[in-house]
């Protein structure tokens, strides 16, 4: 695949060139009085052409990229309860696009080599027709304010959290180039931050108010614990430059703003044992570990270590580029049975615990 993009852009930076030339030759053919340059019935039908020949390169490349490399439903592994929304949203723009594209695709080429250029015959054109400008101006406007009108009823049901359903609270803390996440705790109240807090020497990392009642019982970690069923609301903040938090397989994504408190909430629907469990996944693994296994060979004749067997989790992002260290700013999220998050809850240290005594 890399070498047949490498060849593609090749191919693309070849004819920029050779279209440069001709642009400066057509600049010199008033100079020469040279008409050489001047497309005449055969360059035109030859463009014309071409121009079919594009238009079915186009649609076989299309219908083998959908066959070979196609992954249909496009997205089917959410694991939110607001997931299938987002997906279903997702779905249908895509079909209005490929839809759209494919006709005006099509009008484009076909005109091209319809109306190609004769000599004696002559242009027709409308200086300006109110019916046809109608007509390509509400339907477009008709289209985008369904998909705009979904999205809008989508992003209002995602972030409407309901606070009577007592999510659980969680802050998100964003730095380069790293996760850390702090529980409210019993109380599920998050105890107050601040940046100008963190003291290093005590082991306030996160700029927790050590006076703050509701944060003695906070929990920090960096390992994310949800519970499957159970909403959960994230608080989000940035130490440092922005950040995004992203959880691809939750369908969510919010931006973590230094100075700010940003905040995105779901209810995950699958254990990461059950997720495990699915085809889709399953294919993937075993994929991924086929292509390490590939690897080590060759690493193991170099008398290197071999790659560890992939396992999926679910895992918490950095999708902004934050540093040199970004692509590795992950945290690894593990959604369980309310059993198991009570059992992993009662081995972790209490902010007040975990301070270094003076």
């Amino acid at each position: 695949m890399t070498t047949f993009l490498s060849i593609l852009v090749l191919v693309f930076i070849f004819v920029a060139i050779w279209q440069m030339v001709k642009i400066f030759d057509l600049t010199q053919a008033g100079k020469t009085n040279d008409n050489n340059q001047v497309a005449n019935d055969n360059d035109n039908r030859i463009n014309g052409y071409l121009m079919i020949g594009f238009l079915i390169f186009i649609y076989v490349i299309t219908i083998v990229c959908f066959v070979k490399w196609g992954d249909l439903p496009l997205m089917s592994n959410s694991a939110s309860e607001h997931g299938p929304g987002i997906d279903n949203l997702m779905i249908i723009s895509m079909i209005v696009i490929f839809f759209v594209q494919t006709i005006t695709q099509f009008l484009l080429h076909y005109f091209a080599f319809k109306y190609k250029g004769e000599k004696g015959r002559k242009a027709l054109f409308y200086a300006d027709n109110n019916k046809l400008e109608a007509i390509w101006t509400i339907i477009p406007v008709i289209v985008l304010a369904g998909l705009i009108i979904q999205g809008l009823f989508t992003w209002t049901s995602i972030m409407n959290i309901d606070e009577e359903a007592d999510p659980m609270v969680i802050e998100l803390y964003a730095q380069q180039f790293n996760w850390k996440a702090r529980y409210s705790g019993p109380d599920n109240a998050l105890g107050k931050a601040n940046v100008r807090l963190i003291d290093i020497n005590r082991a306030n990392e996160l700029g927790v108010d050590e006076s703050d009642p509701n944060a003695q019982d906070d929990v920090i970690v960096k390992e994310l614990h949800l519970v499957v069923g159970k909403p959960v609301l994230f608080k989000m903040r940035s130490q440092d430059v922005l950040h995004s938090a992203y959880m691809p397989h939750f369908r969510a994504q919010m931006n973590c703003v230094p100075g700010m408190i940003t905040q995105f909430g779901f209810t995950p629907t699958k254990t990461t044992a059950e997720m495990r469990e699915t085809q889709e996944i399953q294919d993937k693994v075993a994929n991924i570990n086929k292509i390490r296994t590939e690897k080590s060979q060759s690493l193991i004749a170099e008398g290197k270590e071999a790659l560890e067997p992939y396992e999926f989790d679910y895992l918490l992002l950095c999708n902004k580029i934050c540093g040199t260290s970004h692509y590795n700013m992950q945290m690894k999220i593990i959604v369980e049975t309310q059993e198991e998050y009570d059992e992993w809850m009662k081995e972790q240290k209490l902010f007040v615990d975990s301070l270094v005594k003076n």
